[in-house]
């Protein structure tokens, strides 16, 4: 069982920066594939990037690229989600998710892949 509390949101301007954090704790963090997901009002929640159990192997969504970057601390016990340059479309409320699987090398997408989340924090960005 992974309990997981993200925080780090907030509003923005158009084109600053946040740095979002996933603090897990239970069993065997290190062990978990991370994922960051977002949703919209009116939308489906979507990945948004995700890391490996080790840290070594990192994607991201397309529309992120170049701009949001994944990374995970296994001693902190916590995933990270740095956004730059952000946009109104980048608006929405964040969630962190953990694995159903223990030690995937590859990093999942769909949302049935993870077992865990997170309650959420909402990305409020102003043009």
């Amino acid at each position: 069982q992974v309990h997981l509390v993200e925080s780090g949101g907030g509003l923005v301007q158009a084109g600053g920066s946040l740095r979002l954090s996933c603090s897990a704790s239970g069993d065997a963090f290190s062990l978990y594939a991370m994922g960051w997901f977002r949703q919209a009002p009116g939308k489906e929640r979507e990945f948004v990037g995700g890391i490996n159990w080790s840290g070594v192997r990192a994607e991201h969504t397309d529309s992120v690229k170049g701009r949001f970057t994944i990374s995970r601390d296994n001693a902190k016990n916590t995933v990270y989600l740095q956004m730059n340059s952000l946009n109104p479309a980048d608006e929405a409320v964040y969630h962190c998710a953990a694995d159903r699987r223990q030690t995937r090398f590859s990093v999942e997408r769909t949302i049935k892949e993870y077992a865990y989340w997170g309650q959420g924090t909402q990305v409020t960005v102003s043009s």
